[in-house]
């Protein structure tokens, strides 16, 4: 079984990463219901608009129609509320323009999305590191929290079902839409399918403070804003090694981590809402 889906997929001057992204959707296995796609090119100064246009005749082919929005502003919000005001089906699946999805991952998304209670879900993410070595360690050992190994964490891709999308309206004015999607939810509301999906990592030291701060102060915003929603926040599971654990099974990683979560506290000027660091 299956359900219909809108594919959601916000983008701001996204070249380079765009092209890759719905290519992997067009190779992605059939779902067994309808598929929309949608591309909310926001205050783009690239040719991202161009570049996901002309994937139009190929997803026609395929038979998921491709629109493609351009949209003077930016902002990540807005531009997912305007994909979700034209949406054509009520289970969404939200896409960061960045992120590759492995073959299966949609049909595995949409066959977990079709119940009538409501369902969060997400697939399997690899995080993909390159660029630099402190990059690669850095990754390496984010990837081994428990926020990643365990639960259902959505960065990069998340989906709902029609009941589900229904738990709010519009997305509010913040920065974290994953964090605040995902905790609208129970953990027994949320799925997490084998599937996987590559996610890319920032590259560099510099990038990876500037985005992790990003990062923290979204979490904060969601905790301040919707105090109500961290009751469904993740408890520590028993089986997840303690950090001093992890520190000694990969001490250089530890050590990239711990580097960036200094650099997190250091004094700094004020930054855009939407910061990647590329």
């Amino acid at each position: 079984m299956s359900t219909a889906c809108s594919i959601l997929i916000p983008a701001h001057n996204e070249v380079g990463y765009i092209e890759p992204c719905l290519e992997a959707l067009l190779a992605s296995d059939a779902t067994g219901a309808a598929v929309e796609v949608i591309v909310m090119a926001n205050g783009c100064t690239d040719r991202t608009v161009q570049a996901a246009r002309s994937f139009a005749g190929r997803f026609t082919s395929k038979g998921w129609p491709l629109t493609v929005l351009d949209l003077e502003r930016g902002g990540k919000m807005g531009a997912l509320n305007a994909g979700d005001r034209i949406a054509r089906h009520g289970a969404r699946i939200y896409v960061d323009a960045d992120v590759v999805v492995s073959g299966s991952l949609l049909a595995e998304l949409a066959a977990v999305l079709d119940n009538l209670a409501p369902r969060y879900a997400s697939g399997n993410p690899v995080v993909r590191a390159s660029g630099s070595a402190f990059t690669r360690f850095y990754a390496r050992f984010w990837a081994s929290l428990p926020f990643c190994t365990h639960g259902v964490p959505g960065f990069g891709v998340f989906a709902v079902n029609h009941a589900a999308r229904g738990r709010w309206g519009e997305f509010p004015d913040i920065i974290s839409d994953d964090t605040f999607v995902r905790l609208s939810f129970t953990p027994e509301e949320r799925f997490r399918v084998a599937a996987s999906y590559d996610w890319p990592m920032i590259k560099a030291a510099w990038p990876l403070i500037r985005v992790r701060r990003r990062q923290d102060i979204g979490v904060a915003e969601v905790k301040e804003q919707f105090p109500a929603l961290w009751a469904n926040h993740d408890p520590l599971p028993k089986d997840a090694l303690p950090m001093w654990r992890r520190a000694l099974r990969d001490p250089v990683g530890f050590a990239a981590f711990a580097l960036v979560a200094l650099g997190v506290r250091l004094p700094h000027r004020g930054q855009e809402r939407w910061a990647r660091g590329r």
